[in-house]
């Protein structure tokens, strides 16, 4: 009798019957709850919902070195002067500039064996962005237009491409090329609410209201005439506008318990990571956090103590607590840049621009905890096994999120590669 108990109100019970909530769980999470009705209980509604895939992407803009993260090479003629120290998983050990990251390194995986053949920050970025090498006149999806393109439900109200920045204002990218301003990604600047997202107080919610059922109904009875693609991306505009504003407080961070700003750390990059949990807790498909600005040519090593140090609290405090929440399992989180720092130290004690011998970290959904893919050598001055690209990098993302990355994305009739059909996944990262 009580293991009949236990299969009645376990939430594992209550997702596993393939039989009944297959097609709903393949159309979605949220597809699936939205099918089951008023006959869905709370708790399989937040199991559902954590299943939902999405994608935190942690950008260290400018060049974060490989040297004084994830890849040291203490006591030798390049490795700098900080120490190596050991993680939770025996044997792999990481700058002691991450103390904290290193206690979560049984939810990590490192690629060390990055060569991008790419030094210039804008090419870095976009190929680490895209999966491909920047082309005159070809215009690329950037990763979190693809991720929220492929992960889309119907039913989704919040936008599902997210870009919290560290200064400047809101308003929208032009980073989804072909796939349509839906998917293209919303600025947080300065982690902010998304601008002109509250009703001016002159005008009341009922005449708003109005407004909008006059407007939707003008726009349907055009659209009978003359539907074309720029009509279609005003009305989507008009809608999600209208759909941020009455779910502005997910944007909030400020309603998120004060011993939580506390754990995150008073500086931007703390809030924007505290930004970034709640807005994974909220549905939003894929995040990017920027961390900045690592491209430092000269004091290099008085720099990155301070700017590492800066990142490793609050990166080690939000896997913990998607860990804790149920929530890594289902969300791929990668902490990239464009490319790395030079193993030789220059004469202004920095290092330069290096794309030959770098590395990446990587967590949950798909992957492989506590693995290390690739090698450099003693010197980090080249990889000696497993080398990879951009283009693997991207595979390898998109698989791990359930996604087949060899598959099309058809636009307009003409069928379009999700990601370039040059590379494959690391497939030896997968679950």
């Amino acid at each position: 009798m009580s293991s009949l108990l236990h299969a009645c109100h376990s939430a594992d019970h209550l997702i596993g019957r393939r039989q009944f909530f297959g097609a709903m769980t393949r159309a979605g999470a949220g597809a699936a709850i939205a099918g089951l009705g008023s006959f869905a209980s709370p708790a399989m509604a937040e199991a559902l919902a954590k299943q939902q895939k999405r994608m935190l992407v942690i950008r260290l803009a400018g060049g974060v070195s490989q040297l004084e993260t994830w890849d040291p090479k203490p006591r030798t003629t390049t490795g700098g002067p900080f120490r190596a120290i050991p993680t939770s998983v025996p044997g792999i050990h990481l700058s002691e500039l991450l103390p904290q990251t290193a206690k979560q390194m049984h939810r990590l995986s490192l690629i060390r064996s990055i060569n991008t053949h790419e030094d210039d920050h804008g090419k870095g970025h976009h190929l680490m962005l895209t999966g491909r090498v920047q082309t005159p006149g070809q215009a690329w999806p950037e990763l979190g237009a693809v991720v929220a393109k492929a992960l889309d439900s119907p039913d989704r109200s919040l936008p599902g491409h997210i870009v919290i920045t560290p200064g400047g204002g809101g308003g929208r990218n032009a980073d989804s090329a072909y796939l349509g301003p839906k998917y293209a990604s919303l600025v947080l600047g300065n982690g902010q609410p998304p601008q002109y997202t509250e009703r001016p107080a002159s005008l009341a919610e009922n005449a708003s209201v109005c407004a909008n059922d006059l407007r939707r109904s003008l726009d349907q009875r055009f659209a009978l005439r003359r539907r074309t693609a720029e009509t279609e991306a005003y009305t989507q505009s008009f809608e999600q506008a209208r759909e941020l504003m009455a779910r502005r407080s997910a944007f909030d961070v400020t309603q998120e318990p004060a011993a939580d700003h506390e754990r995150y750390g008073s500086h931007d990059f703390g809030r924007h990571c505290l930004l970034a949990r709640r807005l994974i807790e909220q549905g939003v498909t894929f995040v990017q956090v920027t961390h900045s600005n690592y491209d430092t040519h000269n004091e290099y090593f008085n720099f990155h103590f301070e700017q590492v140090g800066e990142f490793d609290r609050p990166f080690a405090t939000l896997i913990d607590d998607l860990a804790q929440r149920g929530l890594l399992d289902h969300t791929l989180v990668v902490v990239l840049s464009e490319f790395g720092r030079t193993p030789h130290i220059n004469h202004l004690y920095g290092r330069d621009h290096w794309s030959k011998a770098w590395s990446i970290a990587l967590a949950g959904a798909g992957i492989q905890p506590g693995a290390v893919i690739g090698k450099t050598n003693n010197l980090g001055t080249e990889v000696i096994e497993r080398e990879v690209d951009g283009g693997h990098l991207f595979h390898t993302y998109l698989a791990a999120l359930g996604v087949k990355s060899t598959s099309n994305f058809t636009i307009a009739g003409q069928k379009l590669p999700l990601a370039d059909p040059a590379f494959e996944p690391i497939h030896e990262l997968l679950m």
